[in-house]
């Protein structure tokens, strides 16, 4: 497999420390709202890097943080006059319904900052004892960056162009404009921490740096997040970590490309501000995650009305194809496929090839899709044309179908999960209709079909295996 690194701006092939294993950091959310439609995209997509890793048989230590303690989650805090816990613990139990709908599958260890504290405070002073840090004369603790040579490396600028737009701000104290804090001094009506060098809480990026370190080790295989965040927060955990353990942070840094909305910024000023539940509730959870996958995760996208409809429909045609399927099988015999279908299941095996290969292709998700649709139509083409196919073919060609959307973890919902409370109704009005269309009475035929089914949401379709009914 083959992965873009921000660090040295080309694919590279990748090559875990250990083989077989893969360990994963990616930048998680700062809890104290619901997360927005961009947030959504780092968090879909290295989800599915992850899942991708496993189904090519690697184990994968997935680390995906909290950010809850943050000036963001104080204001809030004290805006409704709780504490800082009230509003994290909110937005982490909200954070997992939105990302369970997103088909975001749960990190090996989602570590909170504030439960990682003796982490951080540990990281803070080995980069003080080793003279990369430095307490101000107003107790927050400053990184040096003129300490670390190789600063700029991933955002590709040299500390001297870093500097020329670099100021000090009101009420901090320090050597020098570049340095930045590792540590905040307490200040009153905020929650803090004892330290060897006074009461405080810790700097963003310290916070990553010590839960990368705890959970994960000195290096790691790829750290990953949003394009927005390569400077300053991404350059900085590679300064302070590879000043604190003297060895690379991270091989491979992935970012995914910035979201549009209707070719725009999103800001809260223009008014298209969406957040994920928002969005949810008009076009579903899958749509958002299909609409994701649409685009090579680099590649900048713009979220509009029109692109999900688009998607919306993709979708509808993917499970319309495993429906038929699953239809087909439930009527369907002969455990031995034909030597035709043998041949025919055998030429499935090409879509499965170019997904992978397009998945290999720094995870190439538009290609991989395209490879799943042309899966689709070939199943499609075969089964329609072939009224008597085999179980065997049937169960063959949905299972792989299942397999690749399942790597993509799309189509694998089933909305009647369980015995539908309707289906005995349904099924009597079916039967009736049948022998409606027996007795050549086709009005009541067609009126138990746009009426009766129709005001209960069944669609049907006439097939040579029998009636195939469905929710829409």
């Amino acid at each position: 497999m083959k992965l873009f690194n921000t660090l040295t701006r080309q694919k590279e092939e990748f090559v875990p420390i250990t083989p077989g294993e893969v360990k994963m950091y990616s930048c998680g959310p700062t809890v104290y709202n619901y997360f927005h439609i961009g947030n959504a995209r780092p968090f879909i997509m290295f989800d599915l890097l992850r899942r991708y890793f496993e189904y090519r048989g690697n184990k994968v230590t997935f680390v995906q943080n909290f950010t809850d303690i943050d000036d963001k989650v104080i204001n809030k805090a004290n805006e409704e006059g709780v504490t800082y816990d009230v509003i994290a613990d909110r937005y982490i139990k909200e954070y997992f319904v939105d990302a369970e709908g997103l088909g975001i599958k749960r990190a090996t260890v989602h570590p909170r900052a504030t439960e990682t504290m003796d982490a951080i405070i540990d990281i803070v002073k080995t980069l003080i004892d080793k003279g990369h840090a430095y307490v101000a004369e107003n107790g927050d603790v400053y990184f040096r960056t003129k300490t670390f040579s190789e600063y700029g490396k991933l955002s590709h600028q040299p500390l001297e162009d870093l500097q020329a737009g670099a100021r000090i701000s009101v009420g901090e104290i320090k050597e020098d404009p570049m340095d930045f804090a590792v540590w905040k001094a307490a200040k009153p009506g905020e929650p803090s921490w004892k330290a060897p060098w006074g009461e405080g809480r810790p700097g963003w990026h310290i916070e990553c740096s010590a839960m990368v370190n705890k959970y994960l080790g000195p290096t790691i295989d790829i750290h990953s997040g949003g394009l927005d965040l390569t400077f300053p927060h991404h350059e900085n955990e590679i300064a302070q970590s590879e000043c604190a353990n003297g060895c690379t942070f991270a091989h491979y840094w992935l970012h995914n490309g910035f979201l549009t909305i209707d070719n725009e910024k999103m800001s809260k000023s223009k008014g298209n501000f969406f957040m994920v539940r928002d969005a949810a509730k008009e076009y579903g959870y899958e749509t958002i995650r299909m609409f994701m996958l649409s685009a090579h995760y680099r590649t900048p996208l713009n979220y509009s009305e029109e692109s999900l409809k688009m998607n919306k429909a993709s979708l509808e045609r993917l499970y319309e194809a495993r429906n038929n399927l699953e239809f087909r099988i439930s009527k369907a015999q002969g455990e031995t496929p034909t030597a035709e279908e043998a041949e025919a299941l055998a030429s499935l095996q090409q879509y499965k090839e170019k997904f992978i290969e397009a998945m290999d292709d720094d995870m190439n998700t538009a290609n991989a899709l395209s490879a799943i649709f042309e899966l689709m139509r070939e199943i499609n083409a075969y089964s329609g044309s072939h009224a008597d196919a085999t179980l065997a073919y049937l169960k063959g060609a949905y299972d792989l179908f299942m397999e690749l959307t399942g790597v993509l973890n799309i189509v694998q919902k089933h909305e009647d999960a369980g015995e539908d409370p309707d289906k005995a109704k349904i099924e009597e009005l079916i039967a009736q209709r049948a022998a409606a269309k027996k007795n050549k009475d086709f009005a009541e035929a067609d009126r138990i079909r746009d009426y009766l089914l129709s005001e209960m949401g069944i669609a049907i379709k006439d097939t040579r295996q029998g009636v195939q009914w469905s929710r829409v």
